[in-house]
């Protein structure tokens, strides 16, 4: 089902009218972000390339060069400075760790957190080990799977179990949540 002429509730995403996306590393958060920017015709940043591109460098190697407390700073401090209006923000999967970042999101608008099992996360993570992280040492996926879920669920307004329909169905779901009165 397409939604034309989307009009979000005003109850749903506040007066900037933004939608951010959080979860886990290789949750889809950018994939199921661009679908829906598409779908509702608005455009869409990824918080971890506004991030690379505040630093000239890929996120790996801003993330080597900082602590983990370190760069999770950073990136409360790159979202706290967003300016954006009907926006879709699709974050970071640390994003969520401070508190000052998490409420500038809100109040860009509504946060939907993008739950998906941990044994997907897991397989995703196989199949493209490169994938950057903010992590401790010795810190495994399961901790950080662990101790991010109870974050995501504080801060969102709505939640998609995800993982195994194409992006494409979870951007609807959402689309149809943000058009439907509270």
């Amino acid at each position: 089902m397409d939604i034309p002429e989307f009009t979000p509730h005003p109850n749903k995403v506040g007066p900037r009218g933004c939608i951010s996306i959080v979860g886990m590393a290789a949750a889809g958060k950018t994939t199921i972000g661009r679908e829906l920017a598409a779908l509702i015709d608005w455009p869409q940043i990824d918080t971890d390339n506004v991030i690379e591109a505040t630093y000239g460098a890929r996120l790996q190697r801003v993330t080597d060069q900082l602590s983990k407390e370190g760069f999770l700073d950073l990136e409360g401090e790159i979202i706290s400075r967003l300016n954006v209006r009907r926006c879709i923000i699709s974050t970071g999967g640390s994003a969520i760790y401070r508190d000052f970042a998490v409420q500038h999101l809100k109040s860009l608008g509504a946060i939907i957190y993008i739950r998906v099992p941990l044994p997907i996360i897991l397989e995703r993570f196989a199949r493209k080990p490169e994938r950057g992280m903010a992590m401790n040492p010795g810190q495994t996926i399961e901790d950080l799977y662990a101790e991010r879920a109870r974050l995501y669920e504080a801060a969102a307004d709505f939640t998609i179990q995800g993982g195994l329909a194409p992006a494409s169905e979870y951007a609807r779901d959402i689309a149809r949540w943000l058009a439907v009165e509270a």
